[in-house]
């Protein structure tokens, strides 16, 4: 992945964009550019800030969960629920 900002019309991220590229901040996997950027919001807004660390506890709850861990109708209906919603 190059080290390109994904929104070059803009310095400043508006909070809707702060949910669309945490998941890849937390992965370490965002451009250091947007990486930066992401980093002087949080700095100044404490609703992405609580919405980061909320992301990170149930990231960390959820270390040991496997797919085997459910039982196969759980999952199934769990992806068909994301799948759902994704299509809202």
């Amino acid at each position: 992945m190059a080290d390109e900002p994904r929104d070059t019309h803009s310095e400043d991220l508006a909070c809707v964009a702060v949910v669309e590229l945490v998941t890849d901040y937390l992965e370490g996997a965002l451009p250091a550019a947007d990486a930066r950027r992401l980093e002087r919001h949080l700095a100044t807004c404490p609703g992405c800030a609580d919405y980061l660390e909320q992301l990170r506890a149930i990231a960390g709850s959820l270390k040991g969960v496997t797919d085997e861990s459910f039982p196969a109708e759980m999952r199934d209906a769990l992806i068909a629920d994301f799948r759902d919603f994704r299509n809202r």
